[in-house]
Order: C-alpha cells, then structure tokens, then sequence
C-alpha cells in the first residue's frame, strides 16, 4: 500500500507477469527478442538482461527457457544458419539449371532473389553478410561453414549450366566465389543504402556485366 498527500491510502502497482507460453513458443519468443538486440546493439550488448527487458519478461523466464545465455545463442545460430540457408537454397535451380533458362538468367534471377530475401528478412541476414558489430568467433565460423554449403551449391548449378552451353573453359570453383561475393554485396547495399542501390538498379547492372562478357556466337 502507498500513501498521497491527504493521508489515504492506495494499492500498489500490481507487478507485471509475462504472459504463460508453451516452451518451445517462449523460446522462440526470446530468439527473436535476442535477435533484435544483437542487430540494433552489436554482439557486445547481449545479456540476459537485455533479452528479458527486450522480451517484456523476468530474467527468470529467461532461465527458465535456456540454461544462460551461452545455450540462447547457440540455439539462436542454429536458428539463423536454418532460415539463412532454406532461404539461399530455394534460389537454387531444382536438380540443375533446365532447358528454358540460361546460365547468365539464372544468375542474375538468384541475385535478385536473394536481394529479396534479405530485405524481407533484416534481422535473419544482417548477422549473416556481417553486418552486425564485433561478432564472437563462433559466429564468425558459422557463418564461413554457412557461405560454404551455399557456394558448394552454386558451382553445382554452374557447372551444369556452362557445360550446356559450351563454350571456353572456365573455372567453376572460383566462377562460384565471384557470384556468391557478389550476391553478398549486392545484400549489404539494399540493406544499407536502399536509396543509391535499389534492387532494379543492381540486378540491371549485373545483367549488363553479364551480357558484355558472354562469348559471342558464331
């Protein structure tokens, strides 16, 4: 009970609860609480303070849910490298590149939709194209294994596509690096300068760049 100036009495302030969720629903709800503070604050600024404050809930939630913020993060990675490579993935042609879509299409098809993906999911990518400030080293090692599997995936697509078409030799494994750095900074503009880099100016660009290199017919 508190005390205003008259003399009366008042009920206190009812303390606040977080509303009861299933296990896995909380947790989930904490990862995206997680995710918010390491992309607006960097690395540095994670704590389960901070994650229960961002999530609206007692540091004993939070326990509740992860074992302390070592096992959090570690779940939020795994979370991320998840959504990161379902999402690169499905740019990647089915069983290979087919008949109605060239190599070059395809490139450029893949680099649009991966600048679509990343601005539709920020705070999944921005970790991911290192955009978020002083990333431990168990993130940064993730995320080398992450950009390995999708450039593994790439140079499959590649080398059946130029096999079709023919043509000089060209060296698929470094042909993949060069698209998937490429892919990676064309995300970095449309998340960070949006209005210089928009997604029609980069994707026109590259089919340019694509078109003047292309062996010509004989």
């Amino acid at each position: 009970m508190t005390q205003d100036t008259s003399g009366a009495t008042e009920p206190a302030p009812k303390r606040r609860y977080a509303k009861r969720l299933p296990v896995e629903q909380r947790r989930e709800h904490l990862l995206d609480a997680a995710l918010r503070v390491l992309v607006r604050d960097g690395y540095e600024r994670v704590s389960i303070e901070a994650i229960a404050r961002e999530a609206e809930v007692t540091r004993p939630v939070v326990y509740g849910a992860y074992d302390g913020l070592e096992p959090l993060l570690h779940a939020l990675l795994d979370r991320t490298q998840r959504r990161a490579l379902a999402s690169a993935l499905r740019l990647m042609p089915d069983g290979g590149l087919d008949g109605a879509l060239d190599v070059d299409e395809w490139i450029v098809a893949a680099a649009g939709g991966l600048i679509d993906v990343v601005q539709r999911e920020p705070e999944v990518w921005r970790p991911v194209l290192g955009l978020t400030q002083n990333a431990p080293a168990v993130v940064r090692d993730r995320i080398t294994s992450t950009r390995e599997l999708i450039r593994g995936s790439i140079a499959d697509a590649l080398q059946a596509g130029l096999e079709r078409r023919g043509g000089p030799y060209l060296d698929v494994d470094v042909l993949a690096h060069l698209v998937l750095v490429t892919a990676e900074h064309f995300g970095r503009l449309a998340l960070d300068q949006p209005e210089t880099y928009d997604r029609d100016r980069l994707v026109t660009s590259l089919e340019g760049l694509l078109s003047a290199t292309r062996p010509a017919a004989d």
